[in-house]
């Protein structure tokens, strides 16, 4: 009895030691990259876990987990640990999601920007090949169609660049692989994720407006590349909105500099001239598409425009790059001519 008993014990010891020994920290040794793949479950984890070495005995650390009720917080990715690690500083690791952040690149586009600026810009500091981030950008369906994008025409044959104006302007942070279709596909998920960020009738104000989510666009990058002064958005939106209304056309000089192959610095009587679907001086209505990429504040000016009795507005020339608005066309000009006299002031003075 005393026999039985005694080999008992010592079994129990036995198992007791072989628990204890398998939740020591394993042996000290040099940080080791692995990977948790999405949906693993807590026993293969604790697999990869002794594979790597950080731990000792998978079965053992899998009963481990059940007793302390851990494991269902696991989280995938790339993580670095260094055999040693005490058990409670990996289940730590597993449940923050410590993993390695991988090497990454910023970039910034600014607001107003034409595929053209983007895709020079990019490459000039090395982030993509020009000539293939042009080449993507002329082709949308490539992309996620549950956003924005699925909203460029497909058989608009007039529309110089296809994702003009859905490149959201920002700063970007993505990971050093990325490619140009990447990048593409991160501004415009941005555009998607902006435009979550508007009033909740946003799309019923479309509506309202009789335009469609491409002609918001259109009208927004008109806005962005004609005002600087924030507080003077909507108001140029309602003058932009009168002047369709009243079928009077836009002649809008930003939408000029556009179709041409270089922008002036002062656009000249010829140029107002030049037929293109671009040139609001030449056409009715607006442009086939976006001329720029537009802030979420010029998108929301074009969704909600001033109620204004506006149609024409001039640059003031003294600096402020703000704008004097006119009911009348005699009023306009001269508005133009007090702009102009303050250019001359101003000139002078600085003379």
């Amino acid at each position: 009895m005393l026999t039985l008993l005694g080999l008992m014990l010592a079994g129990a010891g036995s198992i007791a030691l072989f628990v204890w020994n398998g939740l020591r920290p394993a042996p000290e040794g040099e940080p080791v990259q692995f990977e948790i793949p999405s949906g693993s479950s807590p026993f293969k984890v604790a697999e990869i876990l002794e594979e790597q070495g950080i731990i000792r005995n998978a079965f053992i650390f899998k009963y481990y987990l059940r007793y302390e009720g851990e494991g269902s917080r696991f989280q995938a990715g790339t993580y670095a640990m260094a055999p040693g690690t005490s058990l409670q500083s990996v289940i730590r690791q597993l449940n923050n999601g410590d993993t390695v952040k991988p090497d990454t690149f910023r970039f910034t586009i600014p607001e107003g920007y034409t595929v053209l600026q983007i895709a020079d810009k990019l490459s000039s500091e090395g982030l993509v090949d020009r000539d293939e981030f042009l080449r993507l950008a002329e082709q949308p369906e490539l992309f996620d169609q549950s956003g924005a994008v699925k909203h460029v025409p497909a058989d608009n044959g007039k529309l110089r660049h296809k994702l003009e104006g859905y490149l959201f302007p920002d700063t970007y942070e993505m990971v050093k692989e990325s490619g140009e279709q990447d990048i593409l596909q991160r501004m415009l998920h941005e555009l998607d994720r902006k435009l979550d960020n508007l009033p909740a009738d946003w799309q019923d104000q479309l509506d309202k407006l009789g335009i469609s989510f491409h002609d918001m666009m259109t009208i927004a990058s008109l806005i962005e590349r004609e005002v600087v002064v924030d507080e003077e958005r909507k108001l140029v939106a309602g003058v932009i909105y009168n002047r369709i209304e009243d079928h009077m056309r836009l002649q809008i000089d930003a939408t000029v500099q556009y179709m041409l192959d270089k922008p002036k610095e002062r656009l000249y009587e010829k140029d107002l001239k030049v037929e293109s679907p671009y040139n609001t001086y030449q056409i009715d209505g607006i442009p086939p598409g976006p001329i720029a990429s537009p802030s979420l504040e010029s998108i929301e000016a074009a969704l909600y425009p001033e109620d204004t009795p506006y149609y024409y507005y001039v640059t003031k020339k003294d600096g402020t790059y703000a704008h004097l608005f006119a009911e009348s066309y005699n009023e306009h000009l001269r508005n133009i001519r007090l702009s102009n006299q303050t250019a001359k002031e101003g000139a002078a003075d600085n003379g």
